[in-house]
């Protein structure tokens, strides 16, 4: 073990101590000197932890520190890899079972309408899941053609968004001819299938690389394919591309470069499902699943002007998808309308004990439910207070109104939700230990201090009391949310308002992102750029289906969702 320079302890103290919300600091800092910690580590290490200790508590907690120094020794040789889970599973119930619980996926009353086959090829790129489902059941257009057509998307226009890592050519017109054959033959597996997609590049898909967008993964191999890609493979999906994400799932710079808007290219997709929603944008792939921790589908679903689902915790598979919070990590769709990402979902979601968080719940598609029937809330406070798309926001609750909803003011819980976010760095920084001791996050792109490297190893110092406390306080804050969501089946949100991104992603509820803005560019108003924004539907827990079909309501009174940028 190294020996403990003191100097560059203190001065990393000193930055970590400035990161007090998020960072509440460490029991004990493992500096160490002539291979031991002494009484003068124990001093030091209380400074960042925000204790203090007699010198009489101090030598006697020193020779236990210095066994645990053994310990974590141990542990480290186990060579614990990102798919291995901690033993405790999250449950966003806490052990109340009200939820039905299903031993099937149930299958949606859902059929494809009899639609009109578009007139140019860019027309069809651009149709979305429920009308390319029409046009390939009734056979107006071919599996193997769709799929050539999206192909061709990607290679013509990855030069100017760089939102591709991998082509998955070979694997997709293999799918796409046998989906042919079967709708051919009258076998039709649902909506899905012959429509090609996108993965985000944390899910594994044998065969190809799996690189998590960063530098020290970008040859990485899977054995198997994820969950989720398997689900999408036996509802007759074709997957075409693998999609970029900001390394290990922050932002949208990867080992490439930076994924470009295709609304302005003068700005990044945002992150961390970067390269679906610059895809689903730009007319490249039908749909794109992404994946959500604190933001990852809602904030480019909101930059790129698509519809984002983020499931609620535990109705999707994570099993082969990169780790990032055992405990807030969430796999959705990321489409053009809230029905596509409804279609999606439906071929997705479900039991996999791959995953002990997951369970099958029912999910009905399309409800039964009109607006009026439903119980809508909407963050008053959040609406009227001065933010950047106050006046679209505003309209979109008219909008909702005229479709027959009621809308009843509400508060989300006040507490310090940023604080229990140091369970997100704590599980991060363990996702990565192994990479963060060799040296590795070093050849990660962003090094700057709000990127992972500095993260990872802030996260070093965070005791395991405050973690387990933020978890304690996360239960009350949970607690909350279900008295709250009793009263009212989804509530509407500014996207970034009401502290609703945190405390939702915290507890785990649904939420579903859509476009209801794109302003003209404040530099530039004549241009045909635009600055996408959005409003979100939050449901229930398992009340999926209900925001979804709040977001759909609101999509059928506008046009928003139809827009498509200027690419080039």
């Amino acid at each position: 073990m190294q020996s403990f320079d003191r100097r560059q302890f203190l001065e990393s103290a000193a930055l970590i101590g400035m990161s007090t919300t998020l960072f509440p600091g460490v029991l004990y800092a493992q500096a160490v000197q002539d291979g031991e910690l002494t009484i003068e580590t124990i001093t030091h290490a209380e400074q960042i932890a925000g204790v203090s200790f007699s010198d009489e508590q101090r030598e006697m907690m020193l020779n236990r520190l210095n066994r645990n120094l053994t310990s974590y020794e141990a542990l480290r040789g186990i060579g614990l890899e990102n798919s291995v889970a901690p033993s405790q599973v999250f449950d966003p119930e806490m052990g109340r079972k009200e939820v039905p619980r299903l031993e099937s996926r149930p299958e949606i009353e859902w059929t494809p309408t009899d639609v009109t086959l578009p007139a140019s090829d860019e027309d069809l790129a651009f149709s979305g899941v429920a009308a390319l489902a029409g046009l390939l059941k009734t056979r107006k257009v071919r599996s193997v053609d769709l799929t050539e057509i999206y192909l061709s998307r990607l290679r013509k226009y990855d030069g100017v968004l760089e939102a591709v890592v991998t082509l998955t050519e070979e694997r997709a017109f293999r799918l796409a001819r046998k989906a042919d054959d079967e709708l051919d033959a009258g076998l039709w597996r649902g909506p899905l299938h012959g429509i090609p997609w996108g993965a985000k590049d944390l899910l594994a898909v044998s065969g190809y690389p799996t690189t998590w967008g960063a530098e020290p993964y970008r040859n990485q191999r899977m054995a198997d394919d994820a969950t989720v890609v398997k689900l999408l493979d036996e509802a007759g999906a074709v997957l075409v591309a693998k999609l970029t994400l900001g390394a290990l799932a922050m932002g949208d710079v990867w080992f490439g470069g930076k994924t470009k808007n295709p609304w302005n290219l003068e700005v990044g997709s945002s992150g961390s499902s970067a390269g679906p929603g610059s895809a689903v944008a730009a007319g490249l792939v039908a749909f794109a699943i992404g994946s959500e921790t604190l933001g990852s589908i809602v904030s480019p679903s909101n930059r790129n002007g698509v519809t984002g689902l983020r499931p609620t915790f535990g109705r999707v598979s994570r099993a082969g998808a990169m780790t990032l919070s055992w405990t807030m990590d969430k796999l959705g769709p990321m489409c053009r309308s809230a029905e596509d990402c409804a279609l999606v979902f439906s071929a997705i979601h479900g039991k996999d004990y791959a995953d002990p968080t997951t369970l099958t719940a029912p999910f009905e598609w399309p409800i039964r439910k009109s607006l009026r029937q439903l119980r809508i809330g909407y963050l008053q406070d959040a609406f009227e207070e001065d933010h950047d798309n106050r006046e679209a926001d505003l309209s979109s609750l008219e909008v909702l109104r005229k479709q027959g909803a009621e809308l009843l003011p509400l508060t989300l819980p006040d507490g310090p939700a940023g604080a229990m976010l140091v369970m997100l760095n704590a599980e991060a920084a363990a996702a990565f230990d192994d990479l963060t001791r060799s040296g590795g996050v070093d050849s990660l792109v962003r090094q700057d201090a709000g990127a992972w490297p500095n993260s990872f190893r802030s996260s070093r110092f965070i005791p395991a009391v405050e973690y387990i406390n933020a978890s304690r306080a996360r239960t009350l804050l949970m607690q909350d949310m279900r008295e709250l969501m009793g009263e009212i089946d989804v509530f509407v949100s500014p996207t970034f308002g009401g502290g609703t991104l945190r405390i939702t992603n915290l507890t785990g509820h649904p939420s579903i992102t859509v476009p209801n803005n794109f302003a003209p560019l404040e530099d530039d108003p004549t241009s045909n750029r635009r600055v996408p924004a959005s409003i979100t539907f939050v449901g229930g827990l398992y009340k999926d289906a209900e925001a979804l079909a709040v977001a759909a309501a609101f999509q059928s009174g506008t046009d928003f969702h139809r827009m498509r940028p200027p690419i080039v």
